[in-house]
């Protein structure tokens, strides 16, 4: 992982695992205004070729740090990161309730963006 960079694509909603020139590893998320902000990850992939090295839980690891920074909950949909959430309680505090309903309706709301 030591030559893993690990940069957050806003713009995308797009974090990134990049190797070399090389993306290798990617959540995918947006960004949910209300009722509060909150970074909500929908998918984490990580290409074939670097499975098994620790990416994913690394990009969960880094999503969760952003968001502390910025001072925003996180809200999952993505079933890796609501397990790696599970696993690290004291690393990805739990997003409450009302937070984690507007984020289920946000792609209904916005078909085609996932």
């Amino acid at each position: 992982m030591s030559d893993i960079e690990i940069r957050d694509d806003r713009a995308a909603g797009r974090l990134e695992a990049v190797s070399g020139a090389e993306v290798v590893g990617r959540i995918e998320y947006f960004l949910l205004e209300a009722p509060g902000r909150a970074l909500v990850p929908v998918h984490t992939v990580v290409e074939p070729a670097h499975e098994g090295k620790g990416i994913a839980g690394s990009l969960a690891r880094e999503l969760y740090a952003v968001a502390d920074r910025e001072g925003v909950q996180v809200a999952p949909l993505c079933p890796y990161v609501v397990k790696w959430a599970a696993r690290h309680p004291a690393e990805a505090p739990a997003a409450d309730a009302e937070l984690l309903s507007a984020a289920h309706a946000w792609p209904a709301a916005h078909p085609g963006r996932f």
